[in-house]
């Protein structure tokens, strides 16, 4: 989906994401590799939510899945990014180089899906995506979602990576708001258990 420019994003190149509508942001690698840009806050919270076997879906260099397996639990990462995947691996996170609409070991099994970092707007189709976290959940298993707090309703449209040498395909992908988290869990077959507020980011835990 990203391409080669994430790839080259992961190791070191500076990138940009671009809107359709000209708006310009930068990609938040440091972040997701957990550096000193990573939101720690965010990250202890979360990860003190998850509970049993917990999978990550487009878990990047997999900082979340690292964490979790350093306390003990079972965990894993999907990701399509060769690079994110052996970022993954390196950091002692099992991880995945997979769709995460393809198969997946223990689907139904999981009592912890992790939607982290806006990933709930993967592929611009959020009821999808949660649709899929249902599927891989066990029966009373939660989906962690981040919703975006400064979005109202559901933004779904078409964007590109770029660096000061080179331009990316665009591809969908949907920014959702929190006021829209009840009725796409209800779609999606879930219900609302808790609204977590960590810092200025929003994580809904969704019970199957």
């Amino acid at each position: 989906m990203f391409g080669k420019l994430y790839d080259r994003a992961l190791d070191g190149e500076r990138c940009w994401v671009r809107r359709e509508d000209g708006r310009l942001s930068r990609l938040p690698v440091s972040s997701w590799l957990g550096g000193s840009g990573a939101d720690t806050e965010f990250d202890e919270a979360l990860i003190d939510l998850c509970d049993g076997p917990t999978i990550d879906l487009g878990c990047g260099p997999g900082r979340l899945v690292a964490h979790l397996v350093n306390r003990g639990v079972p965990a894993l990462g999907v990701d399509l990014s060769e690079t994110a995947v052996q970022l993954a691996r390196n950091s002692g996170a099992p991880a995945l180089r997979r769709d995460v609409f393809a198969p997946l070991p223990g689907v139904g099994r999981w009592q912890t899906v992790l939607l982290a970092d806006g990933n709930v707007g993967l592929g611009g189709d959020p009821l999808r995506t949660l649709q899929r976290a249902a599927e891989l959940l066990r029966r009373g298993g939660r989906c962690l979602a981040e919703f975006d707090t400064a979005t109202a309703g559901i933004d779904i449209g078409w964007v590109r990576l770029e660096s000061a040498s080179t331009i990316g395909p665009w591809f969908p992908w949907a920014v959702v708001g929190v006021d829209s988290v009840p009725a796409l869990a209800d779609q999606a077959g879930m219900s609302v258990a808790d609204m977590h507020r960590i810092g200025d980011r929003v994580v809904a835990s969704l019970v199957a």
